[in-house]
């Protein structure tokens, strides 16, 4: 059971006194628990946990030792709340909950918290295989995580060369009468048709589990026995596809150059320099590494690379969508290592192993991904210097009180009026951030109406904002004053504190970069810009990014409606079916060309409609 501490103060005279640490630590008990750490405003600045509360927030306050962050933290600190914990265990699992609903500023952030992407093998008569992301519902087997979707799709690439397996979907496999061009080129032994015996396929699904298992020893002793067996029986075509198999199989397993490691294992280095972070996470699997992502986790307070990985490991696999591995190997031991241990075990609902010290392919493994970890930081670091020059000429154009930490641009794509799109892009001092960014379809307007186009688009944006983290501190609205007049518009009755500073970016009339014209809100006041300011550029940037999403989405919507066009006027053909029955065919020339037989095996169409669809499209 957890029980709350809490030191409240009254506000005197002028204002907040300080913070009286002294008094606080008296009442303070010395159990495990977690701490947060709030502003005079009430906001939310810091979330720890410790093994001794006393002790560790002691350490805050002590005379001497702390870094120039540490000290601005605890400058701002107007009151500490703690909660009592039974364990270390809890308190880890509590700190973690609480960064992940308040994201408090001074801690550090897992900003990509997406599933990574698995192999899925189904259960069908006939197995497929494919990738998958997202929650494992579905009956059958999963193999991963992978770093990315095109690591998944250079996986299932190489299996279907080997072995052959489909990968079609369901539907397209149920209603084939002959075989496909994956059967054509040799990638699949179409068991749809019945080319393949249910025994044989299944023999190559279990080689395709084993290799994905990371048994390819064991794989390629049992290839080698069937290639000497089917010589024996005379039958040296099928010898020849398991020599063919053995020989693909031994060309990776000495590409890995791994032998004599089991089991599925994460290594996690952390590099630490100037103030910034970055972490290097290296996917193993089965004795096979399968690639690896980078982080770079924003720094507030001065960390040593245990310090990060101590806040990095629960953040990235306690959120449940991450499969946790059964050993993490990192460089250099976090704080509290045993009770993290013991919360991902916690989670696992088995032993986890997490370990700094290793030797062999561990050790290599490990020195791979810090020296990848210290590269990429260093590039990075190179990249910020850029951006923060920028930010800073930025500021000083626009004469900010601070450095804008987020940015938002709108601009507006059609093509004579026609699928009209507008796009929001984001960026913040460490550039785009693309899982904010968003597009909208502009409907109900006068074609080709862009001030109308303008205004909707900022009340669907902006319309339910509740997040004050999420209200832009500067506005980019591509185009004149026509366009920023929108924005000013919808500003007028803005109901929230905080309002975005609206900035016009009109194009020259070359239209060359280095020739925008910069518009203030208000006054429309034009301010002067060098063709070669830093802040320029970064205004180029975030414009060129949003023109290019605009134009993408609209490429899309366009591309949509002239794909679908020639099925609207058919009756008995909905969106539904129009979907289908271009999923099917591949496309509207698949379908053209197809018979009134192989549009009938279509699901949800009948010989008679697939006959309309057939004398529409051949009118």
């Amino acid at each position: 059971m957890a029980s709350r501490w809490k030191l409240s103060r009254e506000c005197t005279g002028a204002g907040m006194p300080e913070f009286d640490h002294k008094a606080f630590l008296k009442t303070l008990t010395t159990r495990p628990g977690v701490y947060q750490m709030y502003a005079a405003d009430g906001k939310l600045l810091y979330v720890g946990k410790a093994k001794n509360l006393k002790n560790r927030v002691g350490s805050y306050f002590r005379a001497s030792g702390l870094t120039d962050k540490t000290l601005a933290l605890v400058s701002r600190i107007q009151d500490i709340q703690v909660t009592v914990t039974s364990t270390e265990v809890d308190a880890l699992l509590l700190e973690h909950n609480l960064i992940k609903s308040h994201r408090p500023p001074y801690n550090i952030l897992l900003k990509d918290d997406k599933s990574y992407p698995y192999i899925y093998v189904s259960t069908d008569k006939f197995p497929r295989i494919s990738l998958h992301r997202g929650a494992q519902k579905g009956k059958g087997r999963y193999f991963g995580p992978y770093p990315s979707a095109g690591a998944v799709r250079d996986s299932l690439h190489f299996l279907q060369k080997v072995f052959k397996v489909r990968q079609c979907e369901n539907s397209y496999f149920r209603n084939r009468s002959r075989p496909c061009l994956q059967h054509q080129i040799d990638r699949c032994t179409a068991p749809c048709v019945g080319l393949v015996s249910e025994e044989e396929y299944a023999a190559q699904v279990e080689h395709t589990s084993l290799f994905l298992r990371g048994k390819s020893q064991q794989l390629m002793v049992r290839l080698a026995d069937d290639m000497e067996q089917a010589a024996a029986e005379l039958e040296y075509e099928k010898a020849a596809v398991y020599r063919d198999q053995l020989s693909q199989l031994q060309h990776v397993q000495a590409s890995q150059g791994i032998e004599g490691v089991t089991g599925d294992l994460d290594i996690l280095a952390a590099a630490v320099d100037a103030g910034r972070a970055c972490v290097q996470v290296l996917f193993v699997r089965g004795a096979r590494v399968l690639g690896s992502k980078t982080y770079y986790p924003p720094l507030k307070l001065q960390e040593s690379p245990g310090e990060v990985l101590a806040a990095f490991i629960p953040q990235y696999y306690l959120n449940g969508t991450r499969a946790i591995p059964g050993e993490i190997v990192v460089n250099e031991e976090p704080e509290s290592s045993a009770a993290l241990a013991e919360a991902l075990a916690v989670q696992a609902e088995r032993k986890v192993k997490l370990r700094s010290r290793v030797r062999d392919a561990r050790a290599r493994w490990l020195r791979l991904a810090l020296q990848t970890a210290d590269t990429n930081l260093q590039a990075h670091l190179a990249g910020k210097q850029t951006v923060q020059a920028r930010f800073q000429a930025l500021q000083a154009l626009l004469k900010l009180p601070e450095m804008p930490e987020r940015m938002e641009c709108f601009d507006i794509s059609h093509s004579s009026g026609e699928a009209t799109v507008a796009s929001c892009v984001v960026f913040d001092q460490n550039g785009p951030r693309k899982s904010d960014y968003r597009r909208f379809n502009i409907e109900d307007i006068t074609p080709g109406d862009d001030y109308a186009a303008m205004a909707q688009a900022l009340k669907r944006r902006y319309k339910s904002v509740k997040e004050v983290q999420k209200i832009p501190d500067l506005l980019l609205i591509d185009g004149g004053k026509g366009q920023l007049a929108q924005a000013e518009a919808f500003f007028e009755d803005w109901p929230h504190d905080k309002k975005p500073m609206l900035l016009g970016v009109a194009k020259g009339t070359t239209r060359k970069p280095g020739l925008e014209t910069l518009i203030l809100a208000g006054s429309h006041q034009v301010l002067p810009m060098d063709s070669h300011s830093p802040g320029l550029h970064l205004i180029q940037h975030i414009r060129d990014e949003s023109h290019r999403f605009a134009i993408t989405g609209h490429r899309n919507r366009r591309q949509k409606v002239k794909t679908t066009s020639s099925l609207e006027s058919i009756p008995g053909i909905g969106a539904k079916r129009r979907q289908t029955l271009l999923k099917f065919m591949g496309g509207l020339q698949g379908l053209k060309k197809a018979s009134k037989d192989e549009i009938s095996n279509v699901p949800g169409i009948s010989p008679e409609l697939a006959e309309t669809i057939y004398d529409h499209l051949h009118q």
